[in-house]
């Protein structure tokens, strides 16, 4: 059985995966700089649809070196044909998003056209982001998400 400690390890691993993906990554999927604005798309009231939202770990970073109190927890997100991630923000919730396999569409707050993410893209969510995602394909889309949360009842997408 494996301990508290090297629970996270197969975690922290992964995430340190993502990082040097995101570094090689030049970021494929990204708004047009003669697209960007502020709140220059709407939110949208769509709900969740045909999307699986399933955490694969978690780790409590007040309980590490690194004193932060926040979880850094790593899901995986399956979206079906036609599904829908709704609405939300990252104003507090930095994350990491890996394309795994499939295309997805995000529609941003700060870009004026949909951006087209595609398998092997990264896309980087900051506190600048609210947005949400439609799978428009015939085929799901596989994303792994690495974000900091602040409260690990949270399961905002």
């Amino acid at each position: 059985m494996f301990s508290n400690r090297t629970r996270g390890l197969p975690v922290a691993g992964l995430f340190a995966g993502a990082m040097i993906v995101a570094s090689a990554a030049a970021f494929a999927g990204s708004c047009p700089a003669d697209k960007m604005g502020v709140d220059v798309t709407k939110p949208s009231t769509m709900a969740a649809k045909d999307v699986t939202d399933n955490v694969l770990g978690m780790i409590d970073l007040s309980k590490e070196k690194i004193g932060v109190d926040r979880k850094f927890r790593l899901r995986k997100l399956v979206v079906q044909p036609g599904g829908v991630v709704p609405w939300h923000s990252h104003g507090d919730r930095p994350a990491l998003i890996y394309i795994v396999s499939g295309e997805i569409i995000e529609y941003a707050s700060n870009c004026a056209v949909p951006i087209v993410h595609k398998a092997g893209d990264v896309a980087p969510e900051t506190k600048a982001t609210s947005h949400w995602w439609k799978n428009t394909g015939k085929e799901p889309v596989v994303l792994l998400s690495a974000d900091l949360l602040m409260d690990d009842k949270d399961h905002m997408m």
